[in-house]
């Protein structure tokens, strides 16, 4: 019995690190192509490509692990008044999954975007998300030594918790900025928390985050161009994550690119005091690719190599999209959409 409760204990020690590993991984989930459709990231994105959008995404994370991550995204959004553009909706749903965990979430965003100028080169957009988030976990996915141990949960075991997020995007032709905050709701009541076993299990649920995303447009030749962005994660207590993107668009048909994802030490935590500082510095490689078939359907591609002592543990990361446009009956000439 002593030896089943040290293992299980490596076991959860590992999994912890694993999961900060990868931009402290499952407690806000970060899609590596969220350069194409940042509603995942600021509620305020919601209508920026002022026409209705749906894009599928599917994320298998660690590859060749047992228990590894698997993401699945579906999304729509688009403006409801179609000549001014004003107000900007949309819908989420994400199913994430780690071992025996799971979060499963719906969310609906509102945008409002404020017209800066009167070419309309211009836009500030104010957005809120209001979702629910159902928290399980499923007993019967744990391995275990003896029959009948207490310490397993019998069966499968979930609650639900609400969330509100917040952003705001200045967005114009050349560049955008934009911030915001997810999960304020997180550890607003201790009492909603499952129980394995009469042990609390915190660690099902999301921290606050806060997000800031940048990015600029360069015209290099008159077929091609080049996008950097950049976008800082921190939830306030671990190392701050980082992921810096750069993408050639050839013939506004053809997207490639790549990415470094690290982590730094800009603020003074208390993990620090003891991880002996070993969670930061940890960093990941990405390769991004996404092809315009149509006027209407678009397919993504990316992969992400980790660097340091996971990258011989898994065969990476691998990650797929695919986005359609929903034309509507009264289509007009817009400008394209590059963030």
């Amino acid at each position: 019995m002593v030896s089943y409760k040290l293992r299980t204990l490596y076991l959860v020690i590992i999994i912890l690190l694993a999961c900060l590993q990868q931009l402290f991984a499952q407690q806000n989930i970060q899609f590596t192509q969220y350069v194409f459709n940042s509603i995942s990231v600021n509620p305020a994105y919601a209508g920026y490509k002022e026409e209705w959008f749906g894009q599928l995404a599917l994320r298998s994370q660690w590859m060749g692990m047992n228990g590894g991550v698997k993401t699945g995204s579906l999304s729509l959004d688009g403006v409801l008044d179609e000549r001014s553009r004003r107000h900007g909706v949309g819908i989420q749903l994400v199913a994430d999954a780690i071992g025996a965990q799971s979060a499963n979430s719906l969310y609906a965003n509102y945008a409002l975007r404020v017209q800066l100028d009167r070419a309309d080169r211009h836009r500030l957009s104010f957005g809120i998300a209001g979702g629910i988030t159902q928290y399980s976990l499923d007993g019967d996915k744990l391995r275990y030594r003896d029959e009948g141990d207490g310490a397993i949960a019998d069966g499968l075991q979930a609650t639900w918790h609400p969330d509100i997020r917040l952003g705001v995007l200045y967005s114009s032709q050349k560049w955008y900025a934009g911030a915001a905050v997810q999960d304020l709701f997180a550890g607003s009541d201790a009492r909603d928390v499952l129980e394995f076993s009469g042990n609390t299990v915190q660690s099902l649920y999301r921290r606050l985050h806060a997000y800031y995303i940048a990015g600029i447009l360069f015209q290099l030749d008159p077929g091609l161009k080049l996008r950097p962005s950049i976008l800082v994660k921190d939830d306030f207590k671990g190392p701050t994550s980082i992921d810096l993107n750069a993408l050639f668009i050839f013939q506004d048909r053809f997207w490639v690119g790549g990415g470094w994802r690290s982590r730094a030490k800009l603020l003074r935590r208390e993990y620090q005091m003891a991880s002996a500082d070993k969670l930061s510095g940890q960093s990941a490689l990405t390769g991004i690719a996404q092809f315009q078939v149509s006027s209407r359907l678009r397919i993504g591609y990316s992969y992400d190599h980790m660097l340091g002592t996971m990258s011989s543990l898994q065969q990476g990361t691998h990650e797929i999209t695919m986005g359609i446009t929903f034309q509507h009956k009264h289509d007009r000439i817009r400008n394209p959409r590059y963030f």
